[in-house]
Parts: C-alpha cells; structure tokens; sequence
C-alpha cells in the first residue's frame, strides 16, 4: 500500500539526489567538442555526463553559416566522482573499481572549533575498516575553562551519525573577541596565487571561518579561482603562521594539434604470422597484405583543440594556444569523405603508409611466391616476377600475371591469369579463373575457367573446363590424356597419343557446369520422390488407423502432424528443383554454338569426343578432321581454319 508517508520518503530521496546535480553550459562546434569539454569541467568521463540541447549546431555549407551547438551538461548523479583515501593519503578515484577494492580503510575525524559566540562540531565517519570517532574523547575535548555549555545527547548522536561535512552548533562558549584568531591574506604579484597566514586565537577567542577568508579575498578583487576545498581543509585543521594557498588562477589549457588516427598497421614490422590453435605458427599465412575494399575508412584527422583560456584571481584574460592543424596525408588512390576528414579507399588493393601519405595500391608486385611472401590473398591485380613454388596460393580480385612457372599450387583470380612459362600441378595443382587463362603448358592440374583457354604447347593429363574455348595455337599445340571440357570450341593440332596408351576425353557443345548441376538436382530429385512415397505410405497408413478408431493417440496424431510437414517441405524443394532443372535445360537447348573440335594434325585411336552428349570414340588415327554435332550424331568434316576473331590477347600483353 502507498501511504503519504512513503511518498514524503521517496520524494525526500529524489530531493537529497537533485542536490547532487549541477550543470555547466557549454558551447563547441560539435556535439562530441561541447560533452568533452563538460568532461574536463567536471573532471570525469563523458559516459558519466547527461546533457540538454539548447541550440542545435549546423556545419554550414562550405563553412558558411556555420553554427556552434549549445549544451546543457549534468554529471549524473549515481555516478558522481567519489574521492577515497589509501593508506599513504594518495587520492584514487571511485570510477576505477579496482581503485576503489584496494583502497586503505579510513579512520572517522572530528573538528571542534569556536566561530562567533558559538561552539561547532564535524565529524566524518569512517570509511571500511576504520575506527569510529569516541565521543566519550569529543565531550572531554569540550571540557575548557572557557565553556559555558553544551548538548552532550547533541554530540553524540553527531558522532554516531556524521555531520555531513557541515559544523553544526553544540554548545556556547565565553567569547573575548580580543583573542580572536587573526589573518592576512598576500598576492602574488604575478595575480595567480593568494595565500591565508593564520595567528591562533587565544583562550577564549575564535576561529577563522571560511565564510571571513572568503570575504577578505573578495575585498582584495579576487574573483576567479577561489577553492572551496582548500579553504574548508585550512579552517578544519588550521596550519598556524605558515602561508597556505586558499585560491589559485584558472590557467590557460593550450589546444591540442591535430593528429591522425590509421585505421590499418602502419608499422609493417608488427603484421605477424597466422597462429594455429596449438599456438603454431604458419609461415604460409604471413599477413603481410592489408586488403581494403573501395570505400573502406582508412584514417581520420582528429581536428585541432581550440585552447582554454584562463583568468587571473582579478579575473583578468590569460591567452592560450590553439592546436595547429595538419593536412591530411593523401596519397594514390584514396578520396575524402564528406565529413572533409575521413580518407576512404578509392579502390580496391593494399593500403599503404608511403612517404607519411595513406595509399591504396591496385597492382602487388613480388619477385616470387614462397616461404618470404606466404600465400598472397590480394583485392587487386598480381604480378609475380618469378615463379610460385610448391604449396603456395595466390588469391586476387584483379588478374594473376607469372613470369615463371606454377607448381604445385592454387591461383584464384576474379580476372585473367598470365602464365609465361607452364602449370605443373603433380596432380594436385588448380587454377580458377574468372576471365581467360594463358599459359605455355598446363600439366596434370585441375582448371576450371569462366571465358578462354589459350595455351601454346600442350594440356598433358588435366581436367580442364572452359565456358567458351579453349585453343593450342603453338607449333605442338597437342592434348594428351584427361578430360576437356569447352561449350563452345575445342581447337589443337594434335589430340591423343600414338598407340592410345593415355585416355584422352574430348566434350563441346554443352555448358560442363550446368550439365553437372543437372545431374546433381536429378538425383537430389530422385532421392527426395523414394522419401515422398515413403511418406505418403506412414501418412496413409495413420489416417486409416485415425478413420477406424476415430481418434489418434497424442504421440501418434504428433507423427502425422510432423510427417504431413516434412511431405509439404519436400513437395515444395521439388517444385524448386524442377524450375531449376527447366532453366538449365534449356539453356543446353538453346546454345546457339552447338559445339566443335578442330585438329589440324592427328586425332590419335583411343580419342573420345562427345558433341552434345553424343559420343564418337576414334578407332583409327585420323587427319585434319572436323567433329561436330548433326541431326543427333556426332560427324566429322574435312578441317578448316577456325574463326578466331572474338580471342583477344591479355591487356598490356600482345
């Protein structure tokens, strides 16, 4: 039940809370400046801030009318900075939690202090483990010849509970204002220091108050730098005839320059080499190259910090220095984003710290590919001076270009790949090309290419597939053993081996992917019509049993509920696969290039070719011979030159 009295409580509790909020005014260019420099005010961390709009900002057009926003800043209060102090006095701050465990307890003080006619006590309770303040040792304190009385139940109901920092009245004393305690109050001449020196009162005199040494330092025209603080640590425990500082000049905060943050390593030392779970390292994977994609944010300037200026204690103006800015380092191939300092990539390839400027480099050059570089996974173009050796991989988004040899590797290129010399994959070698390759040979090596083939020696014991051509146009021009496949055109000198010791397969006419995905949706199909029956056999055979009883047990009536689910999933995978297998085979149907396989030299006994899925195996050595496909056979024509028109050599290459 809500009674008023709760709700005095609660409302009490909220009041005690709002006491702890304060707020500053800040303006700044944005909205990141303006809580920055709250933070400073309030000498905490942004997260612990709240904050009003009062005037939006706006960055203008070109810098033209160009508004500052205007905050209303609170320190929220649950999480206001609370001070604890460690064994040795040092001062650690609330917010860092291991600061706050560590920290050494605190034993509770009490102040007792004559001020006016009055006699005042503060006390502080402990903090931790730290001892409570007697108040059997306080009522003795008070006991001076000069006492008239006091409120003995006052005092400790005072110790027991704190005084919350304010002296509260206990008692009276017989005041001769002769004795009083005197001060002075000195500037420095430079206006930045003002010191209190304290004479202690006499018998019978009183105390300095803070509200007295604020009030002098106001009549000398201090009106900047008065502390608080240190002012309400000299009068609880005053340091007689010493100067003590009691307010300090606000002094200038010179702005911070402007600097730039890289979003990649710019120290190349620092890129390390892959690590396995077992902490292994793999000197394959590097790490050498940083990849970025067009767009991607490669460094930002954080802008110049305005200084803050300061005020003497007369409140006279103290100059700062503003940040100086700097311009941002752009290189080749990076832009600017709309922000003015943001660098974006502005393409794709390695990012680079060359000559202190952000560079985004399309093209990687290396003198080979081996244990120095690792695999080379690059969002450009690359080109390999020499040769890429056994068991390394070159991944690129633009071309591969290799002087040298390929051994026994992958190349994965979304453009052409150029091979000088000749692919000797030992079986385990694969190239995939997503425009056309050339190379001098291809040897035992699986390649799988998007557009051409050119090749000016040989192919010898490969699985080989092109969605276009895939010509030998050298003196040899000869393929021997393996498998060939090309949609369009098969074209060579010679093909096979005298005495057909090497299977060699010859296959135009059809796209070998699609034809593979149709085989494979087939027998996916297939696979899914033996579960249907199988399904609609358990459905049939539940819903006579649910037709004689009437009803089903609950576990079974589950089983025909879940068994009528999974047949619905298989009718509609099976209406995809059909739409699938519809689209692809007329595609086969469609192409307009039927498919052929030119040999101006031999076709050796033992061949296979198939034209359109029709096969002609060669029995006898033939010559100069045509295969293509006609009225659902295979036949063969006398040869004659091939149009070659559409082949056009790798750019920059003739």
């Amino acid at each position: 039940m809500v009674t008023l009295e709760a709700i005095r409580k609660d409302m009490a509790g909220f009041l005690e809370k709002d006491k702890e909020i304060h707020f500053v005014e800040v303006r700044a260019d944005t909205l990141d400046e303006a809580l920055a420099d709250a933070a400073v005010q309030f000498d905490t961390r942004v997260a612990n801030l709240e904050y009003e709009v009062v005037e939006r900002g706006f960055d203008g057009f070109l810098g033209i009318a160009k508004k500052p926003w205007l905050l209303k800043v609170y320190q929220n209060p649950e999480m206001v900075k609370k001070v604890v102090v460690g064994k040795n006095g040092e001062v650690a701050d609330s917010e860092d939690e291991e600061s706050v465990e560590k920290h050494v307890s605190r034993d509770g003080e009490y102040f007792i202090h004559h001020f006016g006619n009055d006699i005042v006590l503060k006390v502080t309770l402990p903090i931790g483990e730290g001892h409570p303040v007697d108040s059997e040792v306080v009522l003795e304190d008070l006991n001076r010849p000069d006492t008239k009385n006091f409120d003995a139940e006052k005092v400790r109901f005072i110790v027991k509970n704190g005084s919350n920092g304010e002296y509260v009245i206990i008692g009276e004393y017989n005041h001769e204002p002769s004795a009083d305690a005197i001060f002075v109050i000195d500037i420095t001449n430079d206006e930045l220091k003002a010191t209190a020196t304290i004479n202690p009162p006499s018998l019978g005199g009183a105390d300095i108050t803070a509200e007295q040494i604020k009030i002098a330092l106001n009549k000398q025209g201090v009106v900047a730098g008065i502390s608080d603080e240190k002012i309400s640590a000299l009068v609880d425990k005053p340091n007689y005839n010493e100067p003590v500082v009691v307010a300090e000049a606000v002094l200038p905060v010179d702005g911070k320059d402007a600097y730039i943050t890289y979003n990649f390593e710019t120290d190349r030392s620092k890129l390390k080499a892959k690590q396995a779970a077992n902490g292994q390292v793999d000197f394959k994977e590097l790490n050498l190259i940083q990849n970025v994609v067009e767009g991607q944010p490669l460094a930002q300037k954080m802008l110049a910090e305005q200084g803050k200026a300061g005020k003497t204690l007369y409140g006279r103006y103290l100059e700062a220095k503003n940040g100086r800015d700097i311009p941002l380092p752009l290189g080749k191939n990076v832009r600017v984003d709309m922000d003015g300092r943001t660098i974006l990539a502005a393409t794709n390839g390695q990012v680079l710290l060359i000559n202190d400027k952000v560079c985004v480099e399309p093209i990687m050059e290396v003198d080979g590919v081996n244990i120095k570089t690792g695999n080379i996974t690059f969002l450009g173009t690359v080109i390999v001076k020499g040769s890429v050796e056994d068991g390394f991989n070159v991944k690129a988004s633009g071309n591969i270009e290799v002087s040298g040899t390929v051994g026994k590797c992958t190349l994965e290129s979304d453009g052409d790949i150029i091979v000088s010399s000749g692919i000797i994959g030992r079986d385990e070698g694969r190239i995939v090309c997503g425009g056309s390759l050339w190379a001098k040979f291809i040897q035992n090596t699986t390649v799988q290419v998007e557009e051409n083939i050119i090749v000016i020696d040989s192919i010898m014991n490969s699985d080989v597939s092109a969605q276009k051509k895939i010509i030998l146009n050298g003196k040899r021009a000869q393929i021997t053993g393996g498998k060939i496949f090309a949609t369009e055109a098969v074209i060579a000198k010679n093909i096979g081996s005298e005495g057909g010791g090497t299977e060699t397969s010859i296959s135009v006419g059809y796209d070998p992917r699609a034809k593979k995905r149709l085989e494979e949706l087939l027998e996916m199909q297939n696979s899914n019509i033996k579960i249907l029956d199988e399904l609609e056999l358990n459905i049939a055979t539940l819903e006579n049993m649910k037709k004689v009883r009437k009803n089903l047990p609950k576990e079974k009536e589950e089983s025909l509920f879940h068994l009528n689910e999974q047949k619905s999933e298989i009718i509609e995978e099976n209406f995809q696969y059909n739409a699938e297998i519809e689209k692809i085979q007329a595609r086969l149907r469609e192409l307009k290039n039927i498919g052929k396989v030119y040999a101006a030299g031999n076709v050796y006994s033992g061949v296979k070719i198939y034209v359109r899925d029709e096969k002609d195996e060669v029995r006898a050595d033939t010559k100069s011979v045509i295969f293509f496909y006609e009225n659902g056979f295979v036949r063969r024509g006398k040869y004659e030159q091939p149009n070659m028109d559409d082949i056009k050599g790798p750019e920059g290459y003739s």
